[in-house]
């Protein structure tokens, strides 16, 4: 990964030309190496002007003194120690990028007086700030003046903190997160005229530098293999569909894998249902959960996850051409059940049905988890602050909700139940692909989707609302969010890493 930043971590640094940047906790009576950068005293002076208490992510930046070596000073809030969580570490990391731009050297000093700074959390502040400065600019002939400071070449940050040699070590991590979101924003961000299945394929292909084993299957296959779901989808494209099989082998042997399947729809029109045209532009971002998914995969393999990991994404573009399907036509699923199609919009679902049935039939995972951008109505339910979270295993459920919790890519639990599977049952065939009303659409789907798990531990992650558009923070002012990466990634370093 390409990064704006160019990291040193180091037990102390003297002060220098360039930007320093300090940290205060909220009412704190001093700042981190104040000592260094401020031996006249400016900074205390200067918050009580600017009324500085050091909120979290909070900022006051000041000219520096003329006898500093510095030419600015910049004090970063952190709020109370005792509140501090892993996240707080990150937003603080992307207040102080947020200053960074035009800059061509910076200094972070992160000891605090009154606070034991750690080399996890050295790492965090330098992911957070890794986030924040990520931008989606390539189509862009004409770059602001502050996108390429010192001619293009990253900005050299030195972070001054005592724990430097585990920040070290720590930030190895920090880094191939930071790559794995970066990878999901991009393919979410890219525009649909230059990302069809086959380019998102082959986007993924290149895991296998970092040691994934990528299979391609080609519409010929997946209809060796019954997948008429999936395929009923993409037929009204003049772009082929793909499935993309990831595999990162990290654990022991004997150890079964885990299975992560993403929603790849590429663009999606709603097919003969067609969307209204207002807004549909941003269905290019349909694919989030694939997106997610390779990300995903990304961060273990370039952290050497200690797991065996499978990632399956269904890749199709849902168009209205004359071949496409119609409301009443039934296909056949890989699993052998039938769907009569209600609403050619409501694709995702058997995307995912195929998927599903595929990567539990041929890897027999420990457990599931699907993530997709599957229906409006989870965003009616629960805004842009939360995801859905469906499952059928209490277990996966709570470890998923307190990797959330981690991360601040935050799920909500939402029920599954007989009387949400009768909304979904067809007259003519096994079953349809939405319910009879609008009541309890982002249940209904995951009822579906249901009915290709079997008895294996699954869990549906409706991210529809948080994968793109999502309000921007201190870590991501991007369109595409990459929600689910870093979720995702902390679950199996918490419950699944031999």
């Amino acid at each position: 990964m390409t990064s704006k930043f160019d990291f040193t971590f180091a037990r102390s640094a003297k002060a220098a030309s360039g930007t320093a940047i300090v940290l205060r906790l909220l009412d704190g009576e001093d700042y981190s190496g104040s000592a260094i950068v401020d031996p006249a005293g400016i900074l205390p002076r200067a918050a009580r002007k600017a009324r500085f208490k050091g909120k979290l992510a909070a900022r006051m930046d000041i000219l520096a003194p003329r006898d500093s070596a510095v030419d600015r000073l910049v004090a970063i809030g952190l709020g109370k120690a005792g509140d501090l969580t892993r996240h707080d570490w990150l937003r603080a990391g992307g207040a102080a990028a947020a200053v960074l731009d035009g800059d061509d050297m910076a200094t972070v000093y992160l000891d605090v007086p009154g606070l034991i700074v750690t080399g996890e959390q050295a790492a965090d502040f330098a992911l957070g700030m890794m986030l924040r400065a990520y931008r989606f600019d390539r189509y862009k002939s004409r770059k602001r003046d502050d996108d390429a400071p010192a001619a293009g070449k990253p900005v050299r940050v030195t972070i001054a903190v005592s724990a430097s040699i585990t920040a070290k070590r720590a930030f190895e991590t920090a880094e191939a997160v930071a790559g794995g979101v970066v990878l999901a924003r991009d393919l979410v961000n890219e525009p649909p005229n230059v990302l069809g299945p086959v380019e998102f394929a082959a986007r993924a292909r290149e895991l296998e530098k970092l040691g994934v084993a990528v299979e391609i299957l080609t519409e010929k296959e997946m209809r060796e293999f019954g997948m008429g779901a999936l395929l009923g989808v993409a037929q009204g494209s003049a772009r082929p569909p793909r499935l993309v099989v990831m595999q990162w082998k990290g654990g022991r042997a004997k150890d079964k894998p885990v299975a992560f399947i993403g929603k790849g729809v590429v663009f999606d029109t709603g097919g003969i249902s067609i969307k209204p045209a207002a807004g549909m532009e941003e269905m290019k971002g349909d694919m989030g959960g694939a997106a997610a998914v390779t990300g995903l995969m990304h961060v273990l393999a370039a952290r050497k996850a200690k797991v065996n990991a499978i990632g399956v994404i269904g890749l199709v573009e849902n168009m209205p051409d004359g071949n496409a399907q119609r409301p009443g036509d039934i296909v056949t699923s890989m699993s052998g059940q039938t769907i009569e199609v209600i609403n050619t919009d409501a694709e995702g679902r058997l995307v995912l049905g195929d998927a599903l049935w595929y990567a539990n039939d041929r890897f027999k995972p420990a457990f599931m988890i699907d993530l997709a951008t599957l229906t409006g109505a989870i965003g009616v339910a629960l805004g842009s602050g939360h995801a859905g979270l469906f499952s059928n295993d209490d277990v996966l459920a709570a470890n998923l909700l307190g990797a959330g919790i981690v991360t601040d890519e935050k799920l909500w639990r939402m029920p599954l139940g007989r009387d949400y599977d009768k909304m979904i049952d067809s007259k003519f065939a096994d079953m349809k692909n939405t319910g009879s009303s609008r009541q309890a659409g982002a249940i209904t789907a995951a009822q579906f989707l249901k009915r290709f798990v079997g008895d294996t531990s699954w869990a549906h992650l409706d991210i529809a609302s948080v994968a793109m558009g999502s309000p921007s923070d201190e870590i991501n002012t991007s369109w595409g969010s990459g929600f689910g990466v870093r979720l995702l990634d902390e679950l199996v370093r918490r419950n699944c890493e031999s």
